[in-house]
Formats: structure tokens, sequence, C-alpha cells
């Protein structure tokens, strides 16, 4: 019995056949570039800003994506020892660079369904100040640094570790501090002046999305009999196709798309969460 999902009982038996198909999920990912388009996320800053509140382009990726998943919660789910399961949670991972330094410390964020953008920039904030701020914090690295302490350990206890976890009997609390078990792992490459790239969604743990944010691109777009180029922020994404039909993902980030065109929408709580239909 897993802490971080539920065994889905009626999943699509094409979806099961395929998790035993393609039994790695480097196997099964899929990869497509969405261009958003920047001056309604630049100009919603803006104002907020003129208001007092400091948002950032990251709080507004991560609001749509987090009411995306609550009203498509077949994104949020996640293929373990061939079998599909339901997260019971929404968490994220994310890099943060230390202060001065050029390494990153990793841990995650959990959310909630109904968080609007305010909330989510909040628990960004907070996530960023402790893991910049206070690493010695972080549940992460000091699993890390107990893996290292004993010649020996990391490889046996790496392997130990994903032994459990094939088998659902992970403890929750090393869920909760490692990096490779989220709803999705997100990197702002823009930040470090670097594209997106498609990154590679990890065999061990649970997560079946990586989103990277990366320069500002113009995109040709036609308006009129005109053809014109558009200021946008190229999404890199990387998905596990085991986990929903191609449908769903279509229709979620079509979804996501419409937030992050109006931002203002994501500062009321999602009114459509959803319960994942094949439970």
């Amino acid at each position: 019995m897993r802490t971080d999902g539920k065994k889905l009982k009626h999943a699509d038996p094409m979806y099961t056949v395929a998790a035993h198909i393609m039994d790695k999920r480097t196997d099964a990912m899929n990869m497509i570039t969405i261009d958003v388009p920047l001056e309604p996320i630049q100009n919603y800053i803006i104002a907020k800003r003129k208001e007092g509140i400091n948002l950032s382009h990251i709080s507004v990726i991560l609001a749509a994506y987090v009411q995306t998943v609550a009203e498509y919660p077949e994104t949020n789910r996640f293929v373990v020892n061939k079998k599909i399961y339901a997260r019971n949670e929404i968490s994220v991972g994310m890099v943060v660079l230390k202060a001065g330094q050029v390494d990153g410390t990793m841990s995650k964020m959990y959310f909630q369904p109904d968080n609007n953008i305010f909330e989510v920039n909040d628990i960004i904030n907070k996530y960023v100040d402790e893991n910049r701020n206070a690493p010695e914090n972080n549940g992460t690295e000091k699993l890390i640094k107990i893996l290292l302490s004993i010649p020996g350990l990391l490889r046996v206890g790496v392997n130990f570790f994903k032994f459990i976890d094939k088998h659902g009997l992970l403890p929750k609390s090393i869920i909760d501090a490692s990096p490779f078990h989220n709803s999705l792992v997100i990197s702002n490459l823009a930040s470090i002046r670097t594209n997106h790239i498609y990154h590679h969604i990890y065999d061990f743990g649970t997560t079946s999305e990586v989103i990277t944010m990366g320069n500002t691109r113009e995109v040709a777009k036609r308006k009129g009999d005109k053809i014109i180029y558009e200021k946008c922020m190229p999404l890199g994404i990387v998905m596990d196709e085991r986990i929903c039909s191609g449908y769903h993902f279509a229709i979620a980030f079509r979804r996501m798309k419409q937030y992050l065109s109006n931002p203002q929408l994501l500062e009321q709580r999602c009114q459509n969460i959803r319960v994942d239909d094949s439970l």
C-alpha cells in the first residue's frame, strides 16, 4: 500500500498493457515545446507589482500547473512496478541555487488543488528561502549525507530503496525527502540564460512530468494577412505517456495555456476540482 498514491481500479486496458511493454519511464517519454506568449504574463506581473505584490514568472507557471492538475487529475498519475497510481498530492521539485555558489539543492513543494496564485507564490518564496539560506535543514541533503557517510552504503542503500519502492514499502519520510517522487520537476533555465531543454524523467521514483523554462524567443504568428513575431517563453515538457491518453495531455496543456494567457484567472480558487475517474 503506497503512501503517495492509490492504485487505479478502472485503468484503461491499453495503458495497463503499455506499462508492461514500456516498463521503464525512459521508454515512455514524450516531448513537446509549448510557446507561451510573454506579454500577458509580463503585464500581469507589472500590474501586481504596482499593488505591492511581487510575483515571478515561475509563480505564474506553477499556479497555472496546479489549477490544471486540479481540473485534470489524470496528468498527476504515476507508474511503479507496471502499476498505475493516482497521486494523492501535488508535489513539485525545483533546484534552488545556494547563495554565492553554482551548486544547487532540490527538495520539493506541496500544493493544494484549490491554491490560488498568491498562495502558490508564498509557498515558492518560502521554499526558496529555506533551501537557499538554510540548506542544512533540507531533508534531501540529510539523506544524501547519510548515504555517503559509510563506504559502500550508497550503492547498497540506493538498491534497497529501489527495491522497497518497487513494492510500495518505501516509508513516507523517505518519499518526502526524495527529489525523485514528485508530480512535476520544474527548472527555470532562463534564470541562467539558457535555452529550454527536454529533461529526462527518472526511472527511479514517481516523477511523470518535467518542465523547463527557457530563454525568451520570437515566434512567427499570423495576424490577418500579416506575419508578426510574438515574444514567447518556451516550455520544454517531457511526460510519461503511460499515465493517460494523449487527449488528456492535449486538453490539459490547452487549459494551462488559457490560464497563462490571462493570469488574472489564477487569482480565483479552482471551481472544477475533480477526482480521478479511474479510482
